[in-house]
Protein backbone atom coordinates (compact mmCIF):
# COMPACT_ATOMS: atom_id res chain seq x y z
CA UNK A 1 0.00 0.00 0.00
CA UNK A 2 3.27 2.52 1.28
CA UNK A 3 4.12 1.44 -2.69
CA UNK A 4 1.12 2.62 -4.46
CA UNK A 5 0.84 5.67 -2.38
CA UNK A 6 4.28 6.89 -3.94
CA UNK A 7 3.32 5.89 -6.95
CA UNK A 8 -0.10 7.91 -7.00
CA UNK A 9 2.16 11.09 -5.33
CA UNK A 10 4.39 11.19 -8.33
CA UNK A 11 1.60 10.84 -11.05
CA UNK A 12 -0.40 13.98 -8.98
CA UNK A 13 2.76 15.96 -9.14
CA UNK A 14 3.37 15.59 -12.62
CA UNK A 15 -0.32 16.05 -13.16
CA UNK A 16 0.26 19.26 -11.49
CA UNK A 17 2.68 20.13 -12.87
CA UNK A 18 1.43 20.06 -16.80
CA UNK A 19 -1.81 21.89 -15.61
CA UNK A 20 1.06 24.49 -13.90
CA UNK A 21 3.09 24.52 -17.61
CA UNK A 22 0.39 24.75 -19.66
CA UNK A 23 -1.27 27.58 -17.61
CA UNK A 24 2.45 29.09 -17.79
CA UNK A 25 2.33 29.04 -21.76
CA UNK A 26 -0.83 30.85 -22.08
CA UNK A 27 -0.16 33.29 -20.02
CA UNK A 28 2.88 33.95 -22.36
CA UNK A 29 1.05 33.71 -25.56
CA UNK A 30 -0.20 36.75 -27.03
CA UNK A 31 -3.32 37.76 -29.12
CA UNK A 32 -2.32 38.17 -32.92
CA UNK A 33 -2.75 42.49 -33.82
CA UNK A 34 -5.35 42.60 -36.29
CA UNK A 35 -4.19 42.48 -40.50
CA UNK A 36 -5.15 46.00 -42.26
CA UNK A 37 -7.52 45.90 -44.69
CA UNK A 38 -6.18 48.39 -46.68
CA UNK A 39 -2.75 50.18 -47.15
CA UNK A 40 -4.21 53.87 -47.71
CA UNK A 41 -2.47 57.14 -48.12
CA UNK A 42 -3.77 60.05 -46.12
CA UNK A 43 -3.94 64.03 -46.86
CA UNK A 44 -4.46 67.39 -44.87
CA UNK A 45 -7.50 70.28 -45.19
CA UNK A 46 -5.56 72.60 -47.70
CA UNK A 47 -7.12 76.24 -46.85
CA UNK A 48 -7.06 78.70 -49.80
CA UNK A 49 -8.34 81.62 -51.78
CA UNK A 50 -11.08 80.43 -53.57
CA UNK A 51 -14.10 82.77 -56.16
CA UNK A 52 -17.23 82.67 -55.20
CA UNK A 53 -19.78 82.36 -58.00
CA UNK A 54 -23.23 81.35 -58.92
CA UNK A 55 -23.81 79.15 -61.82
CA UNK A 56 -26.67 79.80 -63.79
CA UNK A 57 -28.78 79.39 -67.05
CA UNK A 58 -30.66 81.08 -69.14
CA UNK A 59 -31.42 83.06 -72.81
CA UNK A 60 -29.99 85.80 -75.27
CA UNK A 61 -32.05 88.23 -75.98
CA UNK A 62 -32.40 91.53 -77.77
CA UNK A 63 -31.61 94.20 -75.31
CA UNK A 64 -33.91 96.55 -76.56
CA UNK A 65 -36.29 95.60 -79.59
CA UNK A 66 -37.81 98.22 -81.56
CA UNK A 67 -41.27 97.72 -83.85
CA UNK A 68 -41.03 99.37 -87.04
CA UNK A 69 -44.77 99.98 -88.20
CA UNK A 70 -46.64 102.29 -91.13
CA UNK A 71 -47.73 105.21 -90.36
CA UNK A 72 -49.75 105.64 -93.32
CA UNK A 73 -52.58 103.78 -93.91
CA UNK A 74 -54.12 102.01 -97.28
CA UNK A 75 -50.98 102.48 -99.62
CA UNK A 76 -48.34 100.45 -101.16
CA UNK A 77 -45.09 99.32 -100.59
CA UNK A 78 -42.68 100.57 -103.62
CA UNK A 79 -39.51 99.70 -102.49
CA UNK A 80 -37.76 97.54 -99.33
CA UNK A 81 -33.91 98.53 -99.25
CA UNK A 82 -32.86 96.33 -96.19
CA UNK A 83 -33.04 92.65 -95.44
CA UNK A 84 -32.90 90.58 -92.03
CA UNK A 85 -29.44 91.04 -91.16
CA UNK A 86 -28.67 94.44 -92.01
CA UNK A 87 -27.01 97.08 -89.30
CA UNK A 88 -28.20 100.42 -90.30
CA UNK A 89 -28.00 103.85 -88.48
CA UNK A 90 -30.51 106.44 -87.52
CA UNK A 91 -33.01 107.81 -89.75
CA UNK A 92 -31.49 105.24 -92.83
CA UNK A 93 -34.45 104.59 -95.39
CA UNK A 94 -36.11 100.84 -94.91
CA UNK A 95 -38.52 101.34 -96.70
CA UNK A 96 -41.04 103.48 -99.17
CA UNK A 97 -44.42 103.63 -99.94
CA UNK A 98 -46.83 104.84 -102.54
CA UNK A 99 -46.73 108.58 -102.45
CA UNK A 100 -48.63 110.20 -105.55
CA UNK A 101 -51.71 110.43 -103.74
CA UNK A 102 -50.36 112.32 -101.05
CA UNK A 103 -48.31 114.82 -103.20
CA UNK A 104 -51.47 115.70 -104.93
CA UNK A 105 -53.28 116.42 -101.73
CA UNK A 106 -50.60 118.18 -100.59
CA UNK A 107 -50.43 119.96 -103.70
CA UNK A 108 -53.76 120.93 -103.36
CA UNK A 109 -53.86 121.99 -99.65
CA UNK A 110 -51.13 124.46 -100.89
CA UNK A 111 -53.66 125.95 -103.18
CA UNK A 112 -56.05 126.33 -100.75
CA UNK A 113 -53.65 128.56 -98.42
CA UNK A 114 -52.87 130.51 -101.07
CA UNK A 115 -56.68 131.04 -101.77
CA UNK A 116 -57.24 131.77 -98.66
CA UNK A 117 -54.26 134.30 -98.00
CA UNK A 118 -55.12 136.10 -100.90
CA UNK A 119 -58.79 136.60 -99.28
CA UNK A 120 -57.08 137.36 -96.30
CA UNK A 121 -54.94 140.39 -97.49
CA UNK A 122 -57.96 141.32 -99.14
CA UNK A 123 -59.90 141.66 -95.77
CA UNK A 124 -57.32 143.30 -93.93
CA UNK A 125 -57.18 146.26 -96.60
CA UNK A 126 -60.90 146.65 -96.50
CA UNK A 127 -61.11 146.74 -92.66
CA UNK A 128 -58.00 149.44 -92.78
CA UNK A 129 -60.30 151.69 -94.97
CA UNK A 130 -63.43 151.19 -93.17
CA UNK A 131 -61.16 152.75 -89.81
CA UNK A 132 -60.52 155.29 -91.82
CA UNK A 133 -64.10 156.11 -92.99
CA UNK A 134 -65.53 155.48 -89.43
CA UNK A 135 -63.56 158.43 -88.23
CA UNK A 136 -64.91 160.72 -91.17
CA UNK A 137 -68.18 159.96 -90.42
CA UNK A 138 -68.97 157.59 -93.29
CA UNK A 139 -69.11 154.57 -91.61
CA UNK A 140 -70.98 153.34 -88.12
CA UNK A 141 -70.11 151.55 -85.93
CA UNK A 142 -72.09 148.25 -86.97
CA UNK A 143 -70.48 148.84 -90.18
CA UNK A 144 -67.07 148.97 -88.91
CA UNK A 145 -67.57 145.90 -86.83
CA UNK A 146 -68.75 143.87 -89.87
CA UNK A 147 -65.66 144.53 -91.71
CA UNK A 148 -63.28 143.61 -88.71
CA UNK A 149 -65.20 140.57 -87.89
CA UNK A 150 -64.70 139.54 -91.82
CA UNK A 151 -61.28 140.10 -91.33
CA UNK A 152 -60.47 138.04 -88.60
CA UNK A 153 -62.32 135.39 -90.42
CA UNK A 154 -60.27 135.45 -93.14
CA UNK A 155 -56.83 135.09 -91.01
CA UNK A 156 -58.45 132.04 -89.62
CA UNK A 157 -59.05 130.70 -92.51
CA UNK A 158 -55.45 130.90 -94.02
CA UNK A 159 -54.27 129.48 -90.23
CA UNK A 160 -56.41 126.64 -90.99
CA UNK A 161 -55.04 126.41 -94.55
CA UNK A 162 -51.56 126.57 -93.66
CA UNK A 163 -52.37 123.70 -90.80
CA UNK A 164 -53.53 121.71 -93.52
CA UNK A 165 -50.31 122.05 -95.40
CA UNK A 166 -48.79 120.44 -92.53
CA UNK A 167 -50.80 117.75 -92.21
CA UNK A 168 -50.67 116.89 -95.72
CA UNK A 169 -46.42 117.47 -95.50
CA UNK A 170 -46.30 114.82 -92.15
CA UNK A 171 -48.59 112.11 -94.43
CA UNK A 172 -46.23 112.54 -97.52
CA UNK A 173 -43.02 112.27 -95.24
CA UNK A 174 -44.86 109.18 -93.09
CA UNK A 175 -44.68 107.24 -97.33
CA UNK A 176 -40.59 107.33 -96.25
CA UNK A 177 -40.59 104.60 -94.15
CA UNK A 178 -37.35 105.36 -91.81
CA UNK A 179 -34.85 103.59 -88.49
CA UNK A 180 -35.72 105.43 -85.38
CA UNK A 181 -32.01 103.86 -84.11
CA UNK A 182 -28.90 102.40 -85.23
CA UNK A 183 -29.03 98.65 -84.76
CA UNK A 184 -29.72 95.46 -86.53
CA UNK A 185 -32.80 94.39 -88.41
CA UNK A 186 -34.18 91.28 -86.59
CA UNK A 187 -37.58 90.58 -88.70
CA UNK A 188 -38.60 91.39 -91.52
CA UNK A 189 -42.76 91.36 -92.54
CA UNK A 190 -42.42 94.20 -95.64
CA UNK A 191 -42.98 93.08 -99.04
CA UNK A 192 -43.02 94.86 -102.15
CA UNK A 193 -46.60 95.91 -103.52
CA UNK A 194 -48.49 94.86 -100.76
CA UNK A 195 -50.84 97.68 -99.57
CA UNK A 196 -50.27 97.90 -95.70
CA UNK A 197 -52.70 99.75 -93.18
CA UNK A 198 -52.10 102.07 -90.47
CA UNK A 199 -49.81 100.29 -87.27
CA UNK A 200 -49.30 97.40 -89.26
CA UNK A 201 -45.55 96.10 -88.72
CA UNK A 202 -43.41 96.25 -91.32
CA UNK A 203 -39.34 95.87 -89.03
CA UNK A 204 -38.07 94.64 -86.05
CA UNK A 205 -34.45 96.40 -84.98
CA UNK A 206 -32.44 95.47 -82.31
CA UNK A 207 -31.51 98.78 -80.59
CA UNK A 208 -27.58 99.37 -81.01
CA UNK A 209 -27.25 95.97 -82.29
CA UNK A 210 -27.21 94.69 -78.48
CA UNK A 211 -27.95 91.70 -76.91
CA UNK A 212 -28.37 90.51 -73.22
CA UNK A 213 -28.02 87.37 -71.00
CA UNK A 214 -31.51 87.29 -68.81
CA UNK A 215 -30.16 84.15 -66.13
CA UNK A 216 -32.25 82.08 -63.87
CA UNK A 217 -31.22 82.32 -60.11
CA UNK A 218 -33.32 81.24 -57.58
CA UNK A 219 -34.56 84.04 -54.68
CA UNK A 220 -32.13 82.83 -52.30
CA UNK A 221 -29.18 83.55 -55.07
CA UNK A 222 -30.19 86.94 -55.95
CA UNK A 223 -29.59 88.80 -52.66
CA UNK A 224 -25.76 87.64 -52.88
CA UNK A 225 -25.33 89.04 -56.28
CA UNK A 226 -24.53 92.66 -56.87
CA UNK A 227 -25.13 95.57 -59.79
CA UNK A 228 -21.93 95.69 -61.86
CA UNK A 229 -20.78 92.07 -60.80
CA UNK A 230 -18.58 90.05 -63.83
CA UNK A 231 -19.71 87.21 -65.23
CA UNK A 232 -18.62 84.63 -67.69
CA UNK A 233 -21.53 83.05 -70.17
CA UNK A 234 -21.09 80.36 -72.96
CA UNK A 235 -23.06 80.52 -75.64
CA UNK A 236 -24.87 77.09 -77.12
CA UNK A 237 -22.48 78.74 -79.92
CA UNK A 238 -19.49 77.84 -78.29
CA UNK A 239 -18.95 81.36 -77.87
CA UNK A 240 -17.72 82.52 -74.71
CA UNK A 241 -18.90 86.39 -73.51
CA UNK A 242 -17.57 88.74 -70.69
CA UNK A 243 -20.53 90.60 -69.47
CA UNK A 244 -21.46 92.43 -65.89
CA UNK A 245 -24.72 92.54 -64.48
CA UNK A 246 -27.17 95.43 -65.11
CA UNK A 247 -30.19 95.09 -63.20
CA UNK A 248 -31.74 92.14 -61.13
CA UNK A 249 -35.82 91.76 -61.96
CA UNK A 250 -38.06 93.67 -59.17
CA UNK A 251 -40.32 90.61 -58.65
CA UNK A 252 -39.73 86.85 -58.47
CA UNK A 253 -42.24 84.17 -60.92
CA UNK A 254 -44.97 83.24 -58.60
CA UNK A 255 -44.82 79.73 -60.63
CA UNK A 256 -40.79 78.79 -60.84
CA UNK A 257 -39.74 81.07 -57.46
CA UNK A 258 -37.29 82.05 -59.98
CA UNK A 259 -35.69 85.43 -60.46
CA UNK A 260 -34.05 87.40 -63.82
CA UNK A 261 -30.85 88.81 -63.67
CA UNK A 262 -30.22 90.99 -66.54
CA UNK A 263 -26.20 90.92 -67.91
CA UNK A 264 -25.32 93.51 -70.65
CA UNK A 265 -22.89 91.69 -73.16
CA UNK A 266 -20.32 93.71 -75.48
CA UNK A 267 -21.28 95.15 -78.48
CA UNK A 268 -19.55 92.18 -80.69
CA UNK A 269 -20.90 88.66 -79.45
CA UNK A 270 -19.55 86.99 -82.46
CA UNK A 271 -21.97 83.87 -83.09
CA UNK A 272 -23.67 84.50 -80.52
CA UNK A 273 -27.18 85.46 -81.31
CA UNK A 274 -30.67 86.65 -79.40
CA UNK A 275 -32.70 83.39 -78.58
CA UNK A 276 -29.66 81.21 -77.95
CA UNK A 277 -29.15 79.06 -75.12
CA UNK A 278 -26.16 79.90 -72.44
CA UNK A 279 -24.56 79.02 -69.29
CA UNK A 280 -22.72 81.46 -66.92
CA UNK A 281 -21.40 82.08 -63.89
CA UNK A 282 -22.02 84.99 -61.63
CA UNK A 283 -18.64 85.85 -59.37
CA UNK A 284 -19.42 86.94 -56.37
CA UNK A 285 -16.08 87.43 -54.95
CA UNK A 286 -13.06 85.62 -53.23
CA UNK A 287 -13.56 83.92 -49.94
CA UNK A 288 -11.29 81.09 -47.79
CA UNK A 289 -11.97 77.74 -48.26
CA UNK A 290 -11.23 74.08 -46.98
CA UNK A 291 -10.82 71.71 -49.28
CA UNK A 292 -9.97 68.14 -50.22
CA UNK A 293 -9.47 66.16 -53.39
CA UNK A 294 -12.02 64.91 -54.77
CA UNK A 295 -11.09 61.38 -54.51
CA UNK A 296 -11.26 61.84 -50.17
CA UNK A 297 -14.99 62.21 -50.30
CA UNK A 298 -17.09 59.39 -50.57
CA UNK A 299 -21.27 59.81 -51.32
CA UNK A 300 -23.29 57.08 -49.66
CA UNK A 301 -27.33 57.01 -49.70
CA UNK A 302 -27.09 60.71 -50.47
CA UNK A 303 -24.62 61.83 -47.98
CA UNK A 304 -20.83 62.95 -47.97
CA UNK A 305 -18.35 61.36 -45.96
CA UNK A 306 -14.75 61.01 -45.24
CA UNK A 307 -12.23 58.25 -43.49
CA UNK A 308 -9.97 60.62 -40.67
CA UNK A 309 -6.93 57.77 -39.61
CA UNK A 310 -6.51 57.88 -35.91
CA UNK A 311 -3.58 57.35 -33.88
CA UNK A 312 -4.16 53.42 -33.39
CA UNK A 313 -4.35 53.26 -37.32
CA UNK A 314 -8.36 52.57 -37.66
CA UNK A 315 -10.75 54.87 -39.32
CA UNK A 316 -12.99 56.87 -38.47
CA UNK A 317 -16.31 57.73 -40.76
CA UNK A 318 -17.18 61.27 -40.47
CA UNK A 319 -20.13 62.89 -41.95
CA UNK A 320 -19.11 66.21 -44.18
CA UNK A 321 -21.05 68.88 -45.91
CA UNK A 322 -19.46 70.01 -48.93
CA UNK A 323 -19.59 73.19 -51.33
CA UNK A 324 -17.79 74.02 -54.38
CA UNK A 325 -15.86 71.98 -57.00
CA UNK A 326 -12.67 73.69 -58.66
CA UNK A 327 -10.59 71.42 -60.64
CA UNK A 328 -10.23 67.77 -58.71
CA UNK A 329 -10.51 69.68 -54.92
CA UNK A 330 -13.66 69.62 -53.15
CA UNK A 331 -15.17 72.19 -51.02
CA UNK A 332 -15.72 70.97 -47.01
CA UNK A 333 -18.34 73.51 -45.19
CA UNK A 334 -19.03 71.87 -41.97
CA UNK A 335 -17.88 68.71 -40.35
CA UNK A 336 -14.23 68.58 -40.31
CA UNK A 337 -11.30 70.10 -38.28
CA UNK A 338 -8.36 71.77 -40.50
CA UNK A 339 -5.90 69.47 -39.31
CA UNK A 340 -7.72 66.08 -39.37
CA UNK A 341 -5.84 63.23 -41.27
CA UNK A 342 -8.06 61.84 -44.19
CA UNK A 343 -7.75 59.02 -46.33
CA UNK A 344 -6.91 60.15 -49.57
CA UNK A 345 -8.55 57.90 -51.89
CA UNK A 346 -10.11 54.01 -51.48
CA UNK A 347 -12.46 55.20 -48.62
CA UNK A 348 -15.25 53.46 -50.62
CA UNK A 349 -13.73 50.12 -49.25
CA UNK A 350 -13.65 51.73 -45.68
CA UNK A 351 -15.82 50.87 -42.65
CA UNK A 352 -16.31 52.94 -40.10
CA UNK A 353 -13.27 50.96 -37.16
CA UNK A 354 -11.34 49.44 -39.88
CA UNK A 355 -7.30 49.11 -39.46
CA UNK A 356 -5.36 50.96 -42.23
CA UNK A 357 -1.54 50.74 -42.93
CA UNK A 358 -0.46 53.98 -43.76
CA UNK A 359 2.36 55.20 -46.47
CA UNK A 360 3.42 58.22 -47.68
CA UNK A 361 2.42 59.26 -50.88
CA UNK A 362 4.32 58.22 -54.45
CA UNK A 363 6.67 60.94 -55.33
CA UNK A 364 6.93 62.26 -58.71
CA UNK A 365 8.83 59.89 -60.93
CA UNK A 366 12.38 61.56 -62.01
CA UNK A 367 13.13 62.00 -65.28
CA UNK A 368 15.11 59.23 -66.66
CA UNK A 369 19.18 60.12 -67.28
CA UNK A 370 20.17 61.03 -70.27
CA UNK A 371 21.83 57.80 -72.55
CA UNK A 372 25.55 57.99 -72.87
CA UNK A 373 27.27 57.89 -76.54
CA UNK A 374 28.62 53.98 -76.37
CA UNK A 375 32.11 54.04 -76.00
CA UNK A 376 34.29 53.19 -79.28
Amino acid sequence: MKKWGDHWSVWACAGFLGIASACHANEGTKSPSPKPSLTVTVTSPQTSSWVQKINANGNLAAWQEAIIGAEANGLQITEVRVNVGDRVQRGDVLAVLQADTLRAELAQAEASLAEATANAQEAKAQSERARSLQQQGYFSNAQLSQTLSADASAQARVQSARAMVQLQTVRLAQTTVRAPDAGVISARQATVGSVVGAGTELFRLIRQGRIEWRAEVTAAEMGRIQVGAPVHIKAASGQVLQGKVRMLAPSVDAQTRNALVYVDLPAQTGSARSGMYAQGEIVLGQSQALSLPQGAVVVRDGFSYVYTVGADQKVSQIKVQTGRQIGDRVEVTSGLKADARVVASGGAFLNQGDTVRVVDAMPAAAPAPAEKPASK
